[in-house]
């Protein structure tokens, strides 16, 4: 995979500009799960890459990812430029027909509602626990444990969840939505495990080695990751 830090491209249909976040990781598991051939370009955000011109052009709000895609279907056959890594994944999911159930069906707004939920809440309430908790400057415990709270009763509800399906987020199918929030939950309970309850999770813990020891998931956490 290439990795670069400017504006340059590559000869693959799909150009990722990405960062090893949980946020980027979701999609490079896509890309390896659907098989889809790639560039994969390093965003350093330390470095205020994503505030420059050229980045902004992708995405106007400067975060990362964003994916271009040179062979969008449709006949309209202009690159499509996507930023958001939720509406990401459900456009890889449409492209190729797997991981998202058809339009109209039960299955896809179970998916799509679980992919909302990781959007709207896991995402945002274990970054600001974690910014908090590890970068803030000054130590507020008022936020610290606001938002500590919020992440534990989060999985509480995804560790409900997953007793309820016995398999994967949305049922007995392996979705988008599973991609979407494995990063995030591996991340947090890997860092965080010591203000956790031991056993309290533990619909969780069988669910992150499922998905974990996926070979395309081993691949995807690595995409556009610092250390190569």
């Amino acid at each position: 995979m290439a990795t670069n830090t400017s504006a340059q491209t590559g000869d693959k249909p799909i150009q990722l500009y990405s960062l090893a976040t949980p946020n980027g990781q979701k999609i490079g598991i896509a890309l390896e799960e659907l098989g889809l051939e790639y560039d994969a370009h390093l965003i350093d955000i330390s470095k205020d890459i994503q505030y420059e011109d050229w980045f902004k052009k992708l995405n106007p709000n400067s975060k990362i990812p964003v994916l271009v895609d040179r062979q969008p279907p449709g006949e309209d056959k202009q690159p499509l430029t996507i930023f958001e890594s939720g509406a990401i994944l459900i456009y890889l999911a449409d492209k190729t027909g797997q991981f998202l159930a058809p339009m109209g069906t039960r299955q896809r707004y179970e998916t799509l509602e679980w992919l909302m939920w990781q959007m709207g809440g896991v995402g945002p309430m274990f970054g600001q626990a974690n910014h908090f908790h590890r970068a803030a400057k000054e130590q507020i415990d008022y936020a610290k444990n606001r938002y500590l709270d919020e992440a534990k009763r989060l999985l509480k509800v995804l560790d409900t969840q997953l007793n309820k399906t016995g398999s994967y987020v949305s049922g007995n199918d392996y979705t988008i939505a599973d991609m979407a929030i494995f990063p995030w939950v591996q991340f947090f309970t890997k860092n965080y495990k010591e203000k956790l309850d031991d056993n309290a999770y533990s619909n969780i813990d069988r669910w992150l080695k499922v998905i974990g020891d996926r070979p395309q998931v081993k691949k995807g956490l690595k995409v556009c990751s610092k250390d190569g």
